[in-house]
C-alpha cells in the first residue's frame, strides 16, 4: 500500500485533469496554454486511507501584452469629447526585456499642480518679506 498522499489538478471546470501526481512535489504551470483573464486552479486530494480534500486558487493569466488606457476609466460617466491614450506593451520572454514601449506616458495630476503653485507661491512669499529693501 502507497502512504502518499495523491493530488489531481484542474484547471477551471474542465473535465479532464492536467495532472496527477505523488506529493510532496513541484508542478509547473504553463500559462502559455491558458487564454488571457481569470481562472480557477482546481487541486483534489486523496490520502492513503481514501480520504478526500478540494481546494480551488482562483488567479489571473496576463500573458499577452499590457493595455494601459488614460482619460476614461471604468464606469466612469462621460459627455463630450475624450481625449484617451491607449499604449499596449509586452513583456518579451524570460530571458530579454523589451525596453521599447514598456512605460506608458502619463499627464502630470493635479494635486502636483496645486502643491507646485503652493511652492512657488510660498517663495515668492519668502523673497519679498525677507529680501532688503533700497
Amino acid at each position: 500500500m502507497n502512504n502518499q498522499s495523491k493530488v489531481i489538478i484542474f484547471i477551471d471546470d474542465q473535465l479532464e485533469p492536467i495532472a496527477h501526481i505523488h506529493t510532496p512535489t513541484v508542478f509547473d504551470l504553463d500559462t502559455h496554454k491558458l487564454t488571457d483573464g481569470p481562472h480557477v486552479l482546481k487541486i483534489v486530494s486523496k490520502d492513503p486511507s481514501g480520504k478526500e480534500g478540494i481546494r480551488k486558487i482562483p488567479f489571473t493569466v496576463r500573458n499577452g501584452p499590457a493595455i494601459v488606457v488614460e482619460g476614461i476609466k471604468e464606469n466612469d460617466m462621460v459627455d463630450g469629447i475624450l481625449p484617451i491614450m491607449v499604449n499596449a506593451y509586452g513583456k518579451g520572454d524570460q530571458q530579454s526585456f523589451l525596453i521599447s514601449g514598456s512605460e506608458t506616458p502619463q499627464s502630470i495630476p493635479s494635486w502636483v499642480w496645486v502643491i507646485i503653485i503652493c511652492f512657488i507661491g510660498w517663495a515668492m512669499y519668502y523673497l519679498l518679506r525677507y529680501l532688503p529693501h533700497p
